[in-house]
């Protein structure tokens, strides 16, 4: 039995740093997140349902900017997070990389094998992808579980 564990890293304000595929994880274990993208010049966010497939995020739009960001192949960040305001603990994980518009054929393989649907009704909803070429976390811990500061 490997009885080795891995030390539970923090950042300098004791956030515990959350590796990359816990990152993915947790993305997995919820249904919305933030889409962050460039429109006009300027930030844009807007909130999606997804579903996380191997080491991408896939959701679903109509053919307004979101689709138009992955038909440039923009680079975009994504958010997600969970919080608990009772006890004052949560994470919150952010992947970046470059959207892509997913094929007709792939899309309806996707639609087969994946659990997802779009919240918000819509005419032609088109597939996106973000390949996740980068992912960060932090979790915000209870005070008894953190570093202590020097």
């Amino acid at each position: 039995m490997d009885t080795t564990r891995t030390a539970r890293q923090f950042d300098s304000s004791r956030l515990e740093i959350i590796g990359p595929a816990d990152c993915v994880r947790l993305f997995a274990s919820v249904p919305l997140g933030r889409l962050v993208y460039t429109h006009g010049g300027l930030p844009a966010v807007r909130l999606v349902n997804f579903v996380v497939d191997d080491d991408t995020i896939v959701f679903s739009t109509g053919q307004g900017d979101k689709f138009r960001a992955a038909e440039r192949g923009d680079v975009v960040a994504f958010e997600a997070d969970e919080v608990d305001a009772e006890r004052h603990v949560g994470w919150t994980v952010t992947a970046i990389g470059h959207l892509s518009v997913v094929t007709d054929d792939e899309a309806a393989e996707l639609r087969r094998t994946l659990a997802l649907h779009s919240w918000m009704p819509m005419e032609e909803p088109q597939l996106v992808r973000l390949g996740i070429e980068s992912v960060q976390g932090r979790r915000l811990v209870p005070w008894g579980r953190r570093p202590r500061l020097c």
